[in-house]
């Protein structure tokens, strides 16, 4: 938990320090948005502890939800590419279509909350496109090493991102595993 402490408190330190020389991430949120929502979330109401960790494992979110989204994408992409516009019928197994649909169906039910997505494909779960490259696999083979290896990279970051989902908190570990697979996915497939 130190070496946790130590690497979030020397990110904040440099975050501060680069705020200070108007140098701002292209991933940083404005000090604005960030307020509002502190705000109307009432986190000043709730046990600083709990979200003090929150915030900690909210950054290690960010990187997956980043990370499963570009899957997504990569997935899509390569079936549109090699398929056309019918890849969702075409490619993707009735079991798995059936699911994203009926869970589109439950959210389009719920008028009043923002949905997932308008494509299909943000209704499936993570693991699903490790199922949904493999019963394609010759349109990712020039990408992938093989869809055991994406598959175990799925798993495992998808093992994490349940941990945070369901207010968690993950080891330095967890989170250097995480970025690990990040890197190596996007070296071995691109972004």
């Amino acid at each position: 938990m130190d070496k946790l402490y130590s690497f979030i408190m020397r990110g904040e330190l440099t975050k501060v320090a680069l705020e200070k020389t108007d140098v701002i991430s292209r991933h940083s949120h404005s000090d604005i948005i960030e307020q509002e929502y502190i705000k109307s979330l009432s986190l000043d109401l709730l046990d600083e502890e709990y979200v003090n960790t929150a915030k900690e494992m909210a950054t290690v979110y960010a990187a997956i939800a980043a990370f499963e989204n570009t899957v997504r994408e990569f997935v899509v992409k390569i079936l549109i590419e090699n398929v056309g516009e019918n890849w969702w019928e075409q490619c993707v197994s009735s079991a798995i279509r059936k699911k994203a649909e009926s869970r589109k169906e439950e959210e389009d039910k719920i008028k009043w909350h923002t949905q997932r997505g308008d494509s299909l494909i943000n209704y499936t779960e993570f693991g699903d496109l490790a199922s949904i490259m493999n019963n394609n696999y010759d349109y990712f083979a020039p990408y992938i090493i093989s869809v055991e290896w994406a598959r175990n990279i799925i798993s495992t970051i998808e093992r994490s991102r349940n941990v945070i989902m369901h207010s968690g908190e993950l080891s330095a570990r967890d989170v250097e595993r995480i970025g690990i697979n990040i890197r190596d996915w996007i070296s071995q497939v691109g972004v």
